[in-house]
């Protein structure tokens, strides 16, 4: 009988024998796990009654704008042949809830999802053909889209920390190691 330490040792193994180490996987996959860090611990220093502070009217709030991310992070990976997860609804998503907790978990389970999808492919999947926003693309390109999105909410979330009197954590940690 194996004991459950012995399974999620095994478990652990295969994971780490799927983990691309070199191609385009493993680049996106390193890219967005350092977007991953960045967003939960942005999430987390943000002030819980801080989620729902806008800039203005008809803009998303904070906590709106990590739910657009774990939206897109769930509802993207289709174009590259993964469907969201069956209980993601997109419609009302980034409305559903201004609970830092919850928001926190979803950014973390949402970049689970998206690690995965990228997991289930293969280095030839990058040159797949796929329709981007109207024009052709790869499913290379695709992950670049990603990339980019992400980046770009990383940059809105940091300047709504930032008004909001919130250091980012790691350039808190960057300032501490300055000193």
């Amino acid at each position: 009988m194996r004991t459950p330490l012995a399974v999620a040792l095994t478990f652990s193994a295969v994971a780490w024998a799927q983990e691309p180490t070199s191609g385009y996987r493993a680049e996106f996959l390193a890219e967005a796990a350092g977007f991953e860090k960045k967003f939960v611990s942005l999430a987390e220093q943000m002030p819980a009654e801080k989620y729902t502070w806008q800039p203005g009217e008809g803009v998303r709030s904070v906590g709106q704008v990590f739910l657009h991310i774990c939206g897109a992070n769930f509802n993207l990976t289709r174009l590259i042949g993964t469907p969201s997860p069956a209980s993601f609804q997109p419609k009302g998503y980034e409305q559903s809830t201004a609970d830092k907790a919850k928001i926190v978990e979803q950014i973390k389970q949402s970049f689970a999802h998206l690690r995965q999808a990228v997991l289930n492919l293969s280095d030839a999947d990058g040159d797949k053909a796929i329709k981007l926003l109207a024009r052709d693309s790869t499913y290379r390109g695709a992950l670049l889209f990603i990339a980019r999105h992400l980046g770009e909410h990383l940059g809105q979330s940091i300047a709504y920390a930032r008004v909001n009197g919130v250091v980012p954590p790691w350039t808190e940690e960057a300032q501490r190691r300055a000193r």
